[in-house]
């Protein structure tokens, strides 16, 4: 394979995809929170509560590496301490971001009863806007933006809120339940998304949300029609009438029968959609036609494959990637996994060094 000199910084190939333009190569992120506080030898629960060993172990990783820099302060279980219950640190070999430990609803009565928390002060949001003021304080050469601001789904929030099993019944014998719960949801994502643009305007802010508990693993697309489409959709509308230019979407999951009702989502100018490999990536162009797709490579291989199955599932993503006209990021379907072997990790950048180059 002969060895491609590179035209371009990561900075200057995502500015080129987002001004529809062909980059030299195929930009990485690598989608990683705990794999860079392993990789440095650092605990992964600091990726969560110290937000300067956080950023510099992101930031290392991703200079090492090669991959465009993405720091970002959040995590999956999102809303339950933030609208009252209690969380775990990760700790131990296999635990891998916080958990929650006391859900704050566990009832339709007290969920009904729920209250907005004030936004400034719940759960991780003073932790992550240090980290954000932390890393908007210097732009580094493969970062293309100042502010990588994380949210969470409006409907994964309100499930982390009482219970994933709890919402999913609620949506059928106590809808009133829920809905409360996702409008509390979807006025705290955007309450939390008029202080980031308070904090740091929204120029050079990337905002980015995660919605995997509306998947068809959990909710069908009749529920996901009824009760998860109006209220993102709302909530990305508030946001970009904000003046934020860019929403990144991680999709997570299996949303393919959903994905009718995501098209009808505004994402940005342009958006950009992050898909896991339960999707593939031509079928998210279809849908999403003007918007740049990220991903999806199989975390699994990541970490129980051998270097050789990582290689050769890379080049099969990245080659399907470079087709698409939107344009297209290579990332990891979903989080890189924090015990991800090094040599796996290489060999899947090796693998778009050697395929990843535009003509």
């Amino acid at each position: 394979m002969t060895e491609r000199k590179a035209q371009m910084t990561d900075r200057e190939r995502v500015e080129a995809i987002l001004k529809r333009e062909r980059p030299d190569r195929v930009p990485i992120w690598g989608a990683a929170l705990g794999f860079p506080m392993v990789y440095t030898a650092t605990s992964i629960a600091d990726a969560y509560n110290k937000p300067e060993v956080s950023l510099a172990a992101q930031r290392k990783t991703a200079q090492d590496f090669d991959w465009v820099s993405m720091p970002l302060l959040a995590y999956a279980a999102w809303g339950g301490w933030e609208f009252g219950g209690d969380i775990k640190w990760p700790s131990g070999e296999f635990a891998q971001a916080p958990t929650v430990t006391r859900l704050p609803v566990e009832t339709p009565e007290d969920a009904i009863n729920l209250k907005m928390p004030d936004v400034k002060n719940a759960g991780i949001v003073p932790i992550q806007m240090e980290f954000l003021k932390l890393m908007s304080q210097q732009r580094l050469d493969n970062e293309p933006w100042n502010v990588t601001a994380s949210l969470e789904g409006v409907f994964t929030t309100a499930g982390n809120i009482c219970g994933p099993d709890k919402l999913s019944k609620w949506l059928i014998k106590k809808p009133e339940a829920a809905r409360h719960l996702l409008r509390l949801t979807t006025d705290y994502m955007v309450e939390l998304g008029q202080y980031f643009k308070d904090t740091f305007g929204t120029d050079g802010v990337l905002l980015l949300d995660f919605e995997p508990l509306s998947s068809n693993q959990i909710i069908s697309p009749r529920q996901f029609e009824e009760f998860a489409l109006p209220y993102i959709k709302e909530e990305h509308e508030r946001l970009l009438a904000m003046g934020f230019k860019t929403i990144f979407m991680h999709i997570c999951g299996e949303h393919n029968a959903n994905l009718p009702y995501w098209a009808q989502i505004p994402m940005g100018d342009p958006g950009i959609i992050s898909i896991g490999h339960e999707i593939e990536l031509e079928t998210a162009a279809e849908y999403f036609p003007s918007d740049i797709i990220l991903g999806n490579l199989e975390p699994a291989i990541i970490q129980a494959g051998t270097s050789d199955e990582v290689y050769e599932a890379t080049r099969k993503v990245v080659e399907k990637g470079k087709k698409l006209q939107g344009g297209y990021f290579f990332a990891p379907g979903c989080e890189l996994p924090p015990m991800s072997k090094i040599e796996n990790v290489r060999a899947m950048n090796k693998a778009i060094n050697d395929f990843g180059w535009y003509d």
